[in-house]
């Protein structure tokens, strides 16, 4: 990938990471705290497992971007970590200067090759994709725990049983 290719795909996929991570804060804040123990079935995460796996991925994916090298401290979960709200405001917290960061590499860092655990080499923008596809994946899992647990499923993808689809405002013609 060359350099002004890399430069364009982080351009592109930005705005969709931004609101993807807006809408991950949404569906972390609606878990209710005395549920987080949920579990749909013994084999699966339950609710603030899952819940720091989402905000976890999501910060470690960025910072092996970012640093040109993925860890495998991914979900390390540190030990100030004991509710929901922490999980979120650790999440508000890192999200945005590694956004910043992100912004702030040039084209060749973003098309330098990456290994990903001897699995396969990509240009270091292109696990934004792979960050997307991810947490796409595990917060329409976390999502789907919601009702259950007693929460409500915030807006999405477009409007839900919980918070509908509103129309926006028509802004006057400039």
């Amino acid at each position: 990938m060359q350099a002004e290719q890399a430069k364009f795909l982080l351009d592109s996929l930005l705005p969709q990471i931004e609101e993807d991570s807006a809408t991950t804060r949404k569906v972390l804040a609606a878990i209710p705290e005395e549920r987080k123990q949920y579990r749909p079935e013994p084999k699966s995460r339950n609710a603030f497992e899952l819940a720091w796996h989402v905000a976890s991925s999501d910060v470690w994916f960025l910072d092996g971007i970012i640093r040109g090298q993925f860890g495998t401290e991914e979900d390390k979960m540190p030990a100030e970590i004991k509710t929901v709200a922490d999980i979120r405001d650790w999440y508000d917290r890192k999200m945005p200067g590694l956004l910043e960061r992100l912004k702030a590499l040039s084209g060749e860092e973003l098309a330098r090759e990456i290994p990903f655990f001897g699995l396969f080499n990509r240009a270091a923008v292109a696990y934004l994709i792979f960050m997307l596809i991810h947490v796409v994946h595990h917060r329409g899992w976390l999502a789907a725990y919601l009702r259950p647990m007693g929460g409500k499923v915030p807006s999405i993808y477009g409007g839900s049983a919980d918070e509908p689809f509103q129309m926006p405002e028509p802004q006057p013609a400039s």
